[in-house]
């Protein structure tokens, strides 16, 4: 078996604990009591911390073993990075849990790790030779500890989510619950980018076309999915395929905007199969699952876990990235989307902190405060690496 076969089976490895480990999380959750007595619930949430801890190392084995065949360190496109970006959750969960053993918290971490696997799963896993811009240290230092900040203020977002299951009411009618509701039914999105790829994958479709760049360059792209955007002064080059509807500008990366198109139909479509058969909202589905957790703890885990990650997050996606920048480009900033995003999200954990410290904005709000945070994370993730084009395209394979 070569390296890159091991590796990627590590990485299967560690998807099928995580996802093992979500559903004894589940059943030490079903099974504990009010009165935190010791009980079945305790040897599930052990069983599901081992199985997690098995899954992470299988995890870290997958990304050794893939850095020493690449001779680098693979954080270098979407596949690498998003990887990687779900085993950093992971360790900043089994983190927090031995810190504060809040079993709840891998209800919502390991899932959440899950779906960033599956949409790592989607994109090109090649080992393809970097490009100059991409061959320095700094970029290894700069990517690994933005991921790394990231994981820990998404475990912000794990405890902030959990706050507002448990304290919104899905009975009554309110904001909360429907924007509750909302964030839910975007977790169902990302499902659906996932069977879309598969959907299409699954029956061969390819289109190719030629399009005019932001270089003023002609290119050549192979779309999988039926064309709803296309690409800017495009011609298409295969028959008997779906010609695009509507023509996007240069700087609009149209191939991924439609992969964006057609995971919320197909997300969107699953989710009201789900309410139409449970006939239900989800949040009303979830919500008797976190009755019996602490809120006072989680808003604690919520506010210490930005206290750690927004530090983390300042060195490596601005410090760290702008020495990089300096080497890669002659520049330490160039207003390139990827760099507006990430002060975005380092000026919105700043307001979040003085919020926090200033404004006495506790409980609700705060929790709000960090799943807006990672919102705004997984946008810069998605969406501005997937459709917007800038210097950071190059990820975006």
């Amino acid at each position: 078996m070569s390296l890159i076969s091991l590796s990627g089976n590590l990485l299967y490895v560690a998807f099928i604990a995580y996802l093992v480990g979500t559903l004894l999380f589940g059943g030490a959750i079903k099974s504990s009591k009010p009165d935190g007595a010791v009980s079945r619930a305790d040897k599930w949430g052990k069983l599901a911390l081992i199985v997690t801890i098995i899954g992470f190392l299988a995890h870290l084995s997958y990304f050794i073993t893939r850095w020493i065949h690449k001779g680098h360190a693979p954080v270098s496109n979407m596949f690498e990075f998003t990887t990687a970006f779900g085993m950093f959750i992971i360790a900043a969960f089994i983190l927090i849990y031995y810190m504060y053993r809040l079993t709840a918290l891998g209800l919502v971490a390991l899932p959440v790790a899950l779906l960033i696997i599956g949409y790592a799963a989607m994109f090109p896993n090649s080992v393809d030779p970097l490009v100059p811009s991409l061959q320095s240290h700094w970029l290894t230092i700069h990517v690994i500890t933005a991921a790394m900040g990231q994981s820990i203020l998404a475990i912000s977002a794990v405890a902030g989510l959990l706050y507002l299951l448990k304290s919104i009411n899905p009975k009554i009618q309110s904001k909360s619950r429907f924007w509750m509701e909302a964030v839910l039914y975007f977790g169902v999105l990302v499902i659906g980018f996932i069977l879309a790829t598969v959907l299409f994958k699954g029956v061969g479709y390819e289109a190719d076309f030629t399009y005019i760049d932001t270089q003023k360059a002609e290119q050549e792209i192979t779309y999988n999915m039926p064309a709803v955007f296309g690409m800017n002064d495009y011609t298409l080059l295969t028959e008997n395929v779906m010609n695009p509807i509507v023509e996007m500008p240069a700087v609009i990366n149209a191939k991924k905007l439609t992969t964006v198109f057609w995971s919320f139909i197909i997300g969107s479509v699953i989710y009201i199969i789900v309410r139409l058969v449970a006939r239900r909202s989800i949040l009303s589905m979830l919500h008797p699952l976190v009755q019996k957790v602490n809120l006072n703890l989680l808003d604690e885990v919520g506010y210490r876990s930005v206290l750690i990650g927004f530090p983390v997050f300042t060195l490596g996606a601005l410090v760290f990235a702008m020495i990089w920048a300096q080497e890669a480009w002659g520049r330490y900033w160039g207003w390139d989307p990827k760099e507006v995003w990430a002060l975005i999200t380092w000026l919105f954990y700043a307001a979040y902190l003085h919020l926090r410290l200033s404004k006495g904005w506790e409980g609700k709000k705060s929790a709000w405060l960090a799943v807006v945070g990672f919102a705004i994370i997984l946008f810069n993730l998605i969406v501005v690496n997937l459709v917007i084009a800038g210097l950071h395209s190059y990820a975006a394979n």
